[in-house]
């Protein structure tokens, strides 16, 4: 995956995973069970509104809380194309890597984009272009062995890719 474009929707500081996906839900093995749900406790029409290749801005700590796997599958699966935040909790920037959802750290970028600006992410080279405002910003971009993780999509289809 080099670039996702879409619309963003922007959530603040301190997202932790019982509000991406709420305890309650967390008894399915069903990732699309799981993606009807996310962000109902913060924003209820996020998952009506969403589509695909749709970008989240977020503030600082996204993800933080408990390490389940459940809240970056329960977005990617939802159709978002790519996380953008100050930072992120430290779990859950490794387990959005193992399950192959993009995210990048931008302050920058996070601070600027407004809710329902179209978005452009190029993840080769970490440009974020917001195309609403005609503003850019750089991110780091992943290294190429992350990059290969996420283009597999997550770790363990990474793993079959290069054990076939």
């Amino acid at each position: 995956m080099e670039n996702v474009q879409g619309k963003a929707f922007q959530f603040k500081d301190n997202v932790d995973t019982d509000v991406i996906i709420p305890a309650r839900y967390l008894n399915t093995p069903d990732a699309k069970e799981l993606a009807l749900h996310c962000m109902e406790d913060i924003d209820p029409d996020f998952v009506k509104q969403v589509r695909s290749n749709d970008v989240i801005v977020a503030g600082w700590n996204f993800g933080c809380g408990s390490s389940r796997e459940h809240a970056p599958l329960a977005i990617k699966t939802a159709g978002v194309g790519c996380v953008i935040a100050k930072s992120f909790a430290r779990i859950f920037y490794r387990n959005a890597i193992n399950i192959g959802l993009p995210i990048l750290e931008c302050e920058e970028a996070a601070d600027a984009i407004a809710p329902g600006d179209e978005v452009h992410v190029d993840f080769k080279t970490g440009l974020i272009t917001d195309l609403t405002q005609n503003k850019t910003w750089q991110a780091e971009p992943f290294p190429p062995f992350i990059q290969r993780i996420i283009d597999a999509g997550g770790l363990m289809m990474s793993l079959r890719e290069e054990n076939a």
